[in-house]
């Protein structure tokens, strides 16, 4: 067995997200001002920075500003457009109604924000840390914590590469690479591999609810120009989803630069029919006259699907262990009301920053930085959080009208200053799927190649490879669970609930139905590790470099 070769740094993040970068530039700012030394890299499993980042995304700047108050005088392709008009649209089959922004409370107004692309935000703060002497590793994936004696985390260990799918070595096998730091930040992303096993590890979650999540599926669309409007912000409730029961979700439309209109469609994935197809809702969605009418004449250019934390302040696990913390999306900071998260997993990559450089300073290193968990606490993210902490609960369990107007209410007097004491917990997403018998089939228009479009062809603009002798990273703790069990109960709903088309069930004539994983196909979006209801499906790594390469969403 080759030895594998260590590096030692003061601080290694895994994942070149917002929150990592913001990390990264934040110690570096820290060093600089005190004179020391400090030693920071970045593992990055995309074949470059960005390649794998997919949000909507209408960013709030409040981070940026605090970070690097010059952006917008210094290239920052988010500056170029900043929201000029915002809309919430109720849609009925045929019809919608727009919301009236008075009768909701002022920070849903998205004054003062930009829309963009994210990952083009990512490459740019890539570029800041760079600068300042950060170390970026592109197309390496974190594929196992490494520990100390004592049960600290040490560090992590990259993925092996040149395995071939029967675990034998190829002629271009390279053993991973030890990455040893004082303290490592896990910046992954939803639902990250190594995150979910040290809050498991660690218990982690002992004390908060667990988290919940949305699918969203996205696509740009270059559009005719006269229906163009930089920085109109559309976001919809209602149709299509309204129309199963048990289903909640909604849509954007964003107006970006260079003619381009981002637009997607989320999925809450507590919904209870086996026969939804997240896909097929967001295909459907477009159909909409509202929807169709600005799309007609257009091209669509590019396609992306991801997970999303939707559980809120009450899901935020305990942040810190020995030797490391969890910084933006592996912990989990979304502001589902607001559809953000970018400002604050930058603003939890600081924070975290900020309690290492001080420990390391001190001397310190493998233990907990318990200043982070406090600088949280008492921050605005943690009182952002708060104040909207019970919107998804009361969505969930009163429907989009009712609901939504119980968690306006809400949000309201939490604005107001008015404590609301009660907070409504949530139930793990796998566990909410009816049996087929007592669902009611979907049936979905077929794609016309213009406006809606299969998942295959959706792949494609994806630009999603990997090297195909590899071993699956789709692992399954038990492979008769698909044919076995959820094929009978559910009618194996992995068919529908991916956006890729990885999980097949094939049937054919006097044999067997079997369960097939085209694993090259996997957009890395997490919803099968998420949705599946016996937890039989484990998502880890694949080789660095793998996955889609999003070149503007």
């Amino acid at each position: 067995m080759s030895e594998r070769e260590s590096m030692p740094y003061d601080v290694v993040i895994v994942g070149a997200g917002p929150a990592g970068l913001s990390a990264a530039i934040r110690l570096k700012q820290l060093a600089g001002e005190k004179g020391e030394e400090l030693s920071v890299c970045i593992l990055e499993k995309g074949s470059e920075v960005g390649a794998h980042i997919l949000s909507g995304a209408v960013i709030d700047p409040r981070t940026l500003d605090e970070l690097l108050p010059d952006w917008r005088e210094s290239g920052c392709p988010l500056a170029k457009t900043p929201v000029t008009g915002n809309h919430h649209w109720m849609l009925t089959k045929k019809g919608k109604m727009s919301v009236p922004h008075f009768l909701t409370p002022s920070f849903m107004h998205n004054k003062g924000t930009y829309t963009g692309s994210l990952g083009n935000l990512c490459r740019w703060l890539a570029e800041q840390a760079e600068g300042l002497g950060v170390e970026i590793f592109p197309g390496f994936a974190a594929a196992e914590v490494l520990f100390h004696e004592d049960g600290s985390v040490k560090g992590v260990a990259t993925g092996d590469m040149g395995v071939a799918k029967d675990g034998s070595h190829k002629a271009d096998y390279q053993p991973g690479l030890e990455l040893h730091a004082k303290y490592t930040f896990f910046a992954e992303g939803v639902r990250g591999s190594l995150s979910k096993e040290l809050i498991r590890m660690f218990d982690l979650r002992a004390n908060s609810e667990p988290q919940v999540y949305g699918l969203g599926i996205k696509e740009l669309w270059d559009i005719d120009p006269a229906k163009h409007e930089p920085g109109k912000v559309i976001h919809t409730q209602g149709w299509p989803l309204s129309e199963t029961r048990g289903s909640n979700g909604g849509g954007f439309l964003y107006h970006q630069a260079d003619g381009q209109v981002a637009l997607g469609f989320v999925t809450w994935l507590n919904y209870s029919n086996p026969y939804l197809s997240p896909f097929q809702e967001m295909q459907r969605w477009k159909t909409h006259p509202a929807i169709a009418e600005l799309l007609k004449g257009g091209k669509r250019v590019s396609y992306g699907a991801r997970a999303i934390n939707d559980g809120g302040w009450q899901s935020v696990p305990k942040l810190v262990f020995p030797g490391g913390a969890l910084i933006g999306c592996s912990a989990g900071f979304v502001n589902v009301p607001r559809i953000k998260g970018t400002h604050t997993a930058m603003k939890t990559g600081m924070m975290g920053a900020e309690a290492a450089f001080e420990a390391i300073s001190a001397g310190r290193s493998s233990d907990e930085l318990s200043a982070y968990s406090s600088a949280y606490e008492a921050s605005w993210v943690y009182d952002e959080l708060r104040v909207v902490r019970n919107a998804v609960p009361l969505v969930k369990k009163y429907g989009d009208v009712v609901g939504s107007a119980f968690a306006n209410f809400h949000m309201w007097m939490e604005h107001l200053g008015l404590k609301m004491g009660k907070t409504y917990g949530h139930k793990p997403d796998h566990e909410s799927l009816w049996r087929k018998d007592l669902a009611q089939p979907i049936e979905y228009p077929k794609p016309d190649g213009e406006l809606t479009f299969d998942r295959l062809s959706s792949v494609f603009l994806s630009n999603t490879n990997h090297e195909e002798d590899q071993p699956v990273h789709l692992t399954l703790k038990d492979p008769s669970v698909p044919i076995d069990y959820n094929l009978p109960q559910y009618d194996e709903p992995a068919q529908r609930y991916c956006p890729a088309g990885v999980y097949e069930v094939v049937e054919e004539e006097g044999a067997q139905p079997k369960f097939v994983i085209n694993a090259q196909n996997c957009v890395h979006c997490k919803t099968c590790d998420i949705k599946d209801p016996t937890q039989n499906i484990n998502w880890v790594v694949p080789e660095g470099g793998g996955g889609p390469n999003y070149p503007n969403m």
